[in-house]
């Protein structure tokens, strides 16, 4: 029987899954981390080592008080002077006081504190540096934000983070990175628990704004409970009071059950959002990811289908994989899934029609 049914899932995936790749951009096509349109010519001119693009166009965020772009913007350039720093050196030479050119180069050190066996201590070290930033940011959230994320490597106690918390709610109460640092620190793999970290994502999702991406909080929830707690959780299981490392307990019928309850809010989010926009695009892959850990594979083929040409490093190269390979990977799988559940003389429903790259 066993035989009978992979000769038919195998003639089930030969008849669909063709037409399943239909509304799908193609590998070839996929673009990772791909910068919109604004962001885009202040890389090219800092891979020139030219950094006053860049300049302008955090300072532009600044004043306009977009603090979610501000807040990508600093975390992408911050990531490409990991590796090419020299344009990032020259501009904090030329205006060794600009507070973009400040924010930026913290970014990147408490980046690499969190890299070092010895993250805590390195992270401690940084305090120094970013006391000021976040004295001096004005409205800005930004660098509560960053302030928030080196509390939790530093073995911040609640109180501090409570204290860091309320500042940027201050500044920001709806700002995405800011929920996002807090619901990290809330979570099983830190410092909280899963029906914690739950709790807070769906009352901030409930609070949100009608399109806010804090609305889709909940589906980073569902992410922290199904992966395993990670390696680097193991340096909190030596402090008192703390668990040992180890999976992550999303395995009860009530658990699973919010989990969905999360994906499905993160499926009315994103259909808020025409297919292939780039804006939503990280959402839309942790979205796909935790649809197709659920086998929810109709969900998650339509889900690929709106993320369009736009993989994320985030969540896919979570665990040291390849992102855009795993990604891929993922989507063939789930097209794949998909097809071999469909009768062979049934129809799979259609995906969302791709669109092309286009800036935000």
């Amino acid at each position: 029987m066993s035989f009978f049914r992979a000769l038919v899932g195998t003639a089930r995936s030969a008849r669909h899954a063709p037409r399943l790749a239909a509304g799908l951009t193609p590998d070839d096509d996929v673009l990772l981390d791909a910068p919109d349109g604004r962001l885009s010519p202040a890389l090219v001119a800092a891979a020139l080592g030219d950094p006053e693009p860049a300049a302008k166009l955090l300072a532009t965020t600044r004043d306009a008080a977009e603090w979610e772009d501000r807040d990508r913007y600093v975390g992408r350039l911050a990531t490409f002077a990991y590796s090419r720093g020299e344009w990032l050196d020259r501009w904090r030479e030329a205006a060794p006081r600009d507070p973009d050119a400040l924010l930026v180069a913290a970014q990147l050190a408490v980046r690499r504190a969190w890299e070092s066996p010895a993250r805590a201590e390195r992270l401690r070290e940084l305090a120094p540096l970013l006391r000021p930033l976040t004295e001096e940011a004005g409205r800005d959230p930004v660098p509560w934000r960053l302030a928030l994320d080196h509390a939790r490597g530093a073995h911040a106690g609640h109180a501090v983070f409570e204290g860091l918390w309320a500042q940027a709610l201050l500044r920001s109460p709806h700002h995405y990175g800011c929920h996002v640092a807090a619901l990290k620190y809330l979570s099983a793999q830190w410092y909280g628990s899963q029906r914690a970290a739950f709790d807070f994502a769906e009352q901030a999702a409930d609070d949100a704004a009608p399109g806010s991406l804090v609305g889709a909080l909940p589906v980073r929830a569902a992410y922290e409970a199904l992966r395993p707690l990670p390696g680097p959780y193991r340096d909190r299981s030596t402090r008192p009071g703390t668990a040992p490392a180890g999976p992550a307990p999303a395995g009860t019928g009530a658990d699973l059950a919010r989990i969905d309850r999360a994906a499905d809010r993160g499926l009315a989010l994103s259909a808020a959002f025409d297919a292939g926009d780039p804006w939503p695009a990280q959402g839309r892959n942790l979205l796909a990811y935790v649809l197709v850990e659920r086998e929810r594979w109709e969900e998650a083929l339509a889900e690929f289908g709106r993320t369009g040409a736009y993989a994320t490093s985030f969540p896919w190269a979570v665990g040291g994989h390849d992102p855009l390979r795993r990604f891929l990977a993922t989507r063939d799988r789930t097209r794949a899934e998909l097809a071999r559940r469909t009768p062979l003389w049934g129809r799979a429903r259609t995906i969302p029609g791709r669109s092309g790259p286009r800036g935000h």
